[in-house]
């Protein structure tokens, strides 16, 4: 159990959050859970639902005057709270029902800190938005981004609001690309924590303005106080005229990337 009467900062109010979520998750692997139908393919499980509640109870506990957008609740608390907490208890759901592994929980104040849990290595990602650590068996390391494993993990889910301007598929198709190189694909934001980590290179995905996106929040700051380079498919900074995003672990790596993204592809004239 964890004690909230300690008086935590935000990154320890993220991190105990994200491992109340990440109990829950690790804890109902493998059981027969409900579904409930989002449309378009999309759901949650029983397991999102109720880590969510467990995040909750840690927020509410720790900063009760602060709002949560969740993914599973939708928004929270008061309305004209300046603090909000972005939150999805489960990314990567459609993995975790068919008994993969390769999920995340993701905590983020909105600006601020955050903390990512993997439920099964039990490593925690986390941030007081300055530095970049990892918590794993007791033990707290900074985060060191390098493009040395030269894997690229790519989103390949739906919807692609850039094509046919851009689509991932494309990317890996692409020359430059297969010769630098290789993808991977896991299907949660757990990548973006590599990319901190120094697990990927870069981690590329199409979507709007995801800077606020409870999907992608947590990863993102990860990246930000590890010295990732994030921008938009585009280069342009996160915001709203945003469009996905493309975190690297280094300059050169996020050059070259949108250098296959939007210039010339002769390999395919």
């Amino acid at each position: 159990m964890i004690d909230l009467n300690t008086n935590l900062d935000d990154a320890g109010v993220a991190i105990a959050a994200a491992r109340a979520g990440a109990d829950v998750v690790g804890r109902m692997y493998g059981r027969p859970l409900s579904r409930i139908d989002k449309g378009a393919g999309d759901f949650a499980t029983a397991a999102d639902v109720e880590a969510e509640k467990a995040i909750l109870g840690v927020i509410r506990a720790a900063r009760p005057d602060d709002a949560v957008l969740g993914e599973e609740g939708g928004q929270q608390g008061a309305a004209a709270a300046v603090r909000q907490w972005l939150v999805d208890p489960l990314c990567g759901t459609l993995n975790y029902a068919v008994g993969n592994m390769l999920v995340a929980v993701n905590v983020a104040l909105r600006d601020g800190a955050a903390a990512v849990a993997d439920p099964f290595s039990g490593e925690v990602f986390f941030t007081d938005g300055e530095t970049a650590r990892v918590r794993h068996a007791g033990v707290d390391t900074r985060l060191a981004p390098t493009p040395a494993t030269r894997l690229v993990d790519v989103n390949l889910d739906p919807p692609f609001p850039s094509a046919p301007g851009f689509r991932a598929v494309d990317l890996l198709a692409d020359a430059g690309f297969v010769e630098r190189f290789r993808p991977r694909v896991v299907s949660t934001t757990l990548a973006l924590a590599w990319v901190a980590a120094g697990k990927r290179a870069a981690y590329v995905t199409d979507g709007g303005d995801l800077s606020g996106s409870v999907h992608f929040a947590a990863g993102i700051a990860l990246c930000r106080a590890a010295g990732c380079v994030v921008t938009g498919l585009d280069g342009a900074p996160l915001g709203p005229a945003g469009r996905g995003l493309v975190a690297a672990a280094d300059a050169e790596t996020h050059a070259l990337l949108l250098s296959m993204i939007s210039g010339p592809r002769p390999d395919r004239a």
